[in-house]
């Protein structure tokens, strides 16, 4: 098994290209900020899942890891939150967007709850 095989892995990585798409039409004078906070904080919820999954021998950098993945996600609604704010999306998208992010939340707390399930100690 791969990091990427894991579900949190390919829903974090659908939503940041999701995220991606959408800003593209985020105007010019937001390219150094909110477009590139939205779109560093959701790749970075797959990159730290991906360093998790590395580590997984390690309980307390596997912990801290997906701690960070979920810190990451959060950042991510909070960025929605201005886009909406700014009108850049709409109440649906925003909508349907953090509903994502919160589905990325709940199995990454479920990780964070019993990391003996993905600690690598319990591969065979």
């Amino acid at each position: 098994m791969d990091f990427r095989d894991l579900i949190v892995y390919k829903k974090a990585f659908d939503l940041a290209m999701e995220i991606f798409e959408l800003t593209k039409k985020f105007p010019k004078e937001e390219t150094y900020s909110l477009t590139d906070q939205i779109r560093r904080s959701s790749r970075s919820v797959c990159a730290n899942v991906g360093e998790a999954y590395r580590k997984r021998q390690y309980q307390p950098y596997f912990l801290n890891r997906i701690s960070d993945a979920d810190m990451e996600n959060t950042e991510t609604q909070v960025w929605l939150d201005f886009s909406e704010s700014c009108k850049y999306i709409d109440s649906t998208v925003k909508k349907l967007l953090v509903a994502q992010s919160e589905e990325i939340g709940k199995l990454l707390n479920h990780m964070l709850r019993f990391p003996e399930k993905y600690l690598k100690t319990n591969e065979k």
